[in-house]
């Protein structure tokens, strides 16, 4: 079923859109879900979790690319389950991702950050948006997905120390462009 469909079933508060929904894109909620947290019970949670937060939110929210809108409804909710799992052990594997972009980003302590998040967020897209493909595309999997580096050397079809020679390149110019734009 196309995503208008199913976005029409969720506006007329069908239940067969939950159906449809898992039928199209339960396998990419998962792996969203798989890249941040390492339990199959609550990579099963945060797919459920996510078709229920589609069902609050459409409507009124009336998404333009329902794919995007369950990965982010996922990968919001994973990271959450993901804190409060940290809060007593670590996932090794996501904790490396983010102390790999902790270097660019300064954490959102205070008011001021806190302010500034919209326009951080137009500056990361400005900057996504001047790479070339391969580099945006290794970035957002990485950063975004949380895909490991053994896969994206197989995805992309190169080395592991491409991947990540190339990830480390694209994170200074990123902090280079951060930097010029906060003055």
């Amino acid at each position: 079923m196309e995503d208008q469909g199913i976005i029409h079933l969720y506006l007329k508060r069908s239940q067969q859109a939950i159906s449809e929904t898992k039928n199209k894109y339960g396998a990419y909620c998962r792996a969203i879900a798989r890249n941040i947290l390492s339990n199959l019970a609550d990579v099963e949670e945060c797919e459920n979790d996510a078709y229920l937060a589609a069902w609050n939110a459409i409507p009124p929210h009336r998404p333009r690319k329902l794919s995007v809108f369950l990965g982010r409804l996922t990968r919001n909710i994973a990271l959450d389950r993901y804190g409060y799992n940290t809060a007593k052990k670590r996932n090794r594997e996501f904790d490396v991702i983010l102390t790999e972009l902790e270097e660019c980003l300064a954490a959102p302590d205070t008011v001021e950050t806190e302010v500034e998040a919209g326009e951080l967020a137009n500056a990361i897209n400005q900057f996504l948006y001047d790479l070339d493909e391969q580099a945006r595309n290794l970035f957002i999997r990485r950063y975004w997905h949380s895909d490991s580096i053994e896969d994206l050397s197989i995805r992309f079809n190169m080395s592991g120390s491409k991947v990540k020679s190339l990830l480390f390149r694209t994170r200074n110019k990123l902090r280079v462009h951060l930097d010029r734009e906060r003055g």
